[in-house]
């Protein structure tokens, strides 16, 4: 089982989401737990992500830490730049998930 954890600015952006997404985005926290790989797979195999109607989540997959990084949240027209955003961040990314990881 793996544990998810989510970045600051992707919690602000799901705030401004209605409950209704919400709360779909907390059952997908619940698939990620027992399954990381159920999102599609984008240009890295630990880079994934998960559609929810319009939306796109994305998010990271550390195996050796048994732990998912919930990354970010867009619009189909925004896709590409947030996936390059967040390619350009691995390193920052994986320093803060070894980080949560160490902290429990």
């Amino acid at each position: 089982m793996y544990t998810v954890y989510t970045t600051k600015t992707f919690d602000r952006e799901i705030s401004k989401l209605p409950v209704d997404y919400q709360e779909q985005i907390q059952n997908i926290f619940v698939q990620l737990k027992n399954n990381p790989y159920v999102g599609d797979q984008l240009q890295y195999q630990h880079l994934r992500e998960k559609r929810l109607r319009e939306k796109r989540i994305y998010y990271l997959v550390y195996d050796k830490l048994n732990l998912v990084l919930v990354v970010a949240i867009s619009g189909k027209k925004d896709q590409q730049a947030t996936i390059s955003h967040i390619i350009r961040y691995f390193d920052e990314y994986r320093q803060y998930a070894e980080e949560l990881f160490r902290n429990g």
